[in-house]
């Protein structure tokens, strides 16, 4: 399992404005490379992302359903990652000092061949790719809220 922190300059509702919006998954999500598609329910539980995961020519099709939806504070997510399995995220955001927050993704395999994998190297790739997705998140967040 990782665990990334990360102390962000920007509120939860900014954080969770990024989160809703399905078209800029992309943009802070490491690894993928397009959205095709989201459903028109989404952020609601049980709605999907259906993504593309890789760089062209080598990209797979896949989705990401939202299991929990509790903003400010909390979402969960099933990423599948096919032919491999499923990563379960937990991202949860609280207030800190005026106007930042501080935001927790929590990553670990759920499902299929991920589950395998020696727990001390799935944890340290998955932290360094979350802790970049947690800075390119901040970065959608700000970035948003100076528009």
């Amino acid at each position: 399992m990782s665990v990334n922190v990360r102390r962000m300059a920007c509120s939860p509702e900014q954080v969770f404005s990024v989160l809703a919006d399905a078209w800029v998954y992309p943009t802070w999500v490491v690894g993928a490379s397009r959205l095709r598609a989201a459903d028109d329910r989404y952020p609601a539980v049980g709605s999907r992302l259906h993504h593309s995961i890789g760089i062209w020519p080598l990209v797979l099709n896949d989705e990401t359903r939202i299991d929990e939806w509790d903003p400010p504070h909390r979402m969960v997510l099933e990423a599948k990652t096919r032919p491999f399995g499923s990563e379960r995220v937990i991202i949860e955001v609280k207030p800190r000092g005026s106007g930042g927050c501080v935001v927790r993704m929590v990553e670990y395999p759920h499902t299929g061949i991920v589950t395998r994998i020696p727990g001390v190297i799935a944890d340290a790739l998955l932290h360094i790719r979350n802790a970049e997705a947690l800075r390119r998140l901040e970065w959608v967040a700000r970035g948003r809220a100076a528009a």
